[in-house]
C-alpha cells in the first residue's frame, strides 16, 4: 500500500472511528448515569422501608407503659430520633451535620433519609436513616459498559478497516494503472535511448561537424529521458530489488554525476559553485546512491532560473544541493515528496524524484529536509 493510501485509510480510519466512538461513550454515559440513579433509588426506597418499620416500633413503645424502652435498629441500617427542633433524642449513630433542606442525599459514600414522624412518638419528630452505599451493583454496571466499549470498539475497527479498503479501492486502482503504464513505457524506452546516446557520443567524438548546439539538445533531451528510464526502472523494481551495500566513495560518485548533467547546467547557463570534501566514504547500494543523487541534482538543475546559482555541498556528515529558482509555496511544501505529485505544472517530468528520494533515506534512515522560499531559492539537505 502507498503513502497516500495508507494516509487517505489513516484519515478515514480517525474521522470514522472517533465520531462512531465519540457517540457511543456519549450514549454509553447516559446509560450509565441512569442506570446509576436507579440502583440507588431501590437502595433508598430500601431506607423508606426501614424508617416505616422504625416507626412502626416507636408507635408500639409509646403504647406500653412501666416497661424499660430499647430503642428499634436493625443492621446495616444506622438511625436516630431528632424532636421537631432538630435536637439529637436517640440512635445508633449521630451524624456531625445533616442536611435538613433535603429529604435524602449522599455524604461520605453513605445514603441519607429524613423521614417525618407523624403523630410525634416518645417526642420524636425526625428519624434519620442511613446506610452504606452498596458499591457492588454499580461496579457490575461499570464492568458491563466497559466491556460493551471494548467489543464495540473491536467490531467497529474492524469494520472500518472493511470500509477504508472499498473507500480506497478506486485510488488503488488507479495508481496500479499508472504503474503498469510506467512498466510497459520503460520497456520500450530502453533501447532507443541507449542508442541516441551512444550515437552522440561516437559523433562527437569522431567528427567535429557542424550543428554543435543542435546536438547539445538532442544530447539533453537523451539524458532527461534516460533519467526518467532509470527512475521508472527504479520504482518498479525497489521492491524486490536486491541491495548490495559497499563503502561507497560518494565524492568520486557527486562529480560523475556533476559532469552527466554538466550538458544541461551549460545550456541553463548556471552558476556551478562546488564544494565537495575528498574521500566521503558511505556505506550503501551504488543504484541507490545514485538515484538519490541524481533525483537532487535534476530537481536543482530542472527548476532553477536561467543564468541561476547551483550550489553542491559535501562533506562526511551532510550533503547539501541549494539552488536561486522558482522555490516552492510553503502550501505545497507537505506534500511535495508525495508520488506523482508535482508542486510546479510547468516543468516535465512524473513527480517521482523526491518520492524516490523519500523512499532511499527512509532505508538507510538518513535525515531528509527541504527549504525552500517562492521565487527566491530552494535547499535539499541529506543528512548521513
Amino acid at each position: 500500500m502507498l503513502s497516500s493510501e495508507k494516509r487517505s485509510l489513516f484519515r478515514f480510519l480517525t474521522i470514522y472511528l472517533s465520531s462512531t466512538l465519540l457517540l457511543f461513550l456519549l450514549a454509553t454515559t447516559i446509560l450509565y448515569h441512569y442506570q446509576k440513579h436507579n440502583i440507588l433509588d431501590k437502595q433508598i426506597d430500601r431506607l423508606h422501608i426501614e424508617a416505616q418499620k422504625i416507626t412502626q416500633k416507636l408507635r408500639e413503645l409509646h403504647s406500653i407503659f412501666n416497661k424499660p424502652l430499647i430503642y428499634p435498629y436493625n443492621k446495616p441500617f444506622k438511625s436516630a430520633i431528632y424532636t421537631i427542633d432538630k435536637k439529637y433524642i436517640f440512635g445508633s449513630f449521630r451524624p456531625k451535620t445533616i442536611l435538613w433542606n433535603k429529604e435524602f442525599y449522599i455524604k461520605n459514600r453513605s445514603l441519607f433519609l429524613i423521614y417525618n414522624i407523624k403523630p410525634y412518638y416518645l417526642g420524636a419528630s425526625y428519624l434519620i436513616v442511613s446506610k452504606n452505599i452498596n458499591e457492588k451493583p454499580i461496579l457490575d454496571l461499570k464492568k458491563l459498559l466497559i466491556l460493551f466499549l471494548l467489543i464495540a470498539c473491536i467490531f467497529f475497527t474492524i469494520l472500518g478497516l472493511f470500509l477504508g479498503k472499498l473507500f480506497v479501492a478506486p485510488m488503488k486502482e488507479s495508481m496500479e494503472g499508472m504503474n503498469r503504464f510506467i512498466q510497459d513505457t520503460t520497456h520500450e524506452l530502453n533501447t532507443p535511448i541507449s542508442t541516441i546516446l551512444t550515437n552522440i557520443e561516437l559523433l562527437e567524438t569522431i567528427y567535429d561537424c557542424e550543428g554543435k548546439k543542435e546536438m547539445k539538445r538532442i544530447e539533453i533531451a537523451s539524458k532527461t529521458l534516460s533519467r526518467l528510464y532509470e527512475d521508472l526502472t527504479y520504482l518498479k523494481l525497489n521492491k524486490r530489488y536486491h541491495r548490495e551495500i559497499i563503502s561507497l566513495d560518494i565524492s568520486k560518485l557527486l562529480y560523475e554525476r556533476v559532469d552527466f548533467f554538466y550538458t544541461i547546467i551549460e545550456a541553463k547557463e548556471l552558476n556551478l559553485i562546488l564544494d565537495i570534501e575528498p574521500r566521503v566514504i558511505i556505506n550503501i547500494d551504488y543504484n541507490d546512491a545514485i538515484r538519490l543523487i541524481d533525483n537532487i541534482l535534476s530537481n536543482a538543475i530542472k527548476y532553477n532560473k536561467k543564468e541561476g546559482d547551483l550550489k553542491i555541498y559535501l562533506n562526511k556528515n551532510i550533503f547539501k544541493v541549494y539552488n536561486s529558482g522558482i522555490g516552492i509555496d510553503k502550501k505545497d511544501l507537505k506534500r511535495v515528496k508525495e508520488r506523482f505529485n508535482r508542486a510546479n505544472l510547468s516543468e516535465g517530468g512524473f513527480g517521482i524524484g523526491l518520492d524516490i528520494i523519500e523512499y532511499i533515506v527512509n532505508i538507510y534512515k538518513f535525515k531528509f529536509s527541504i527549504e525552500s522560499e517562492k521565487e527566491i531559492f530552494t535547499k535539499v539537505t541529506i543528512k548521513w
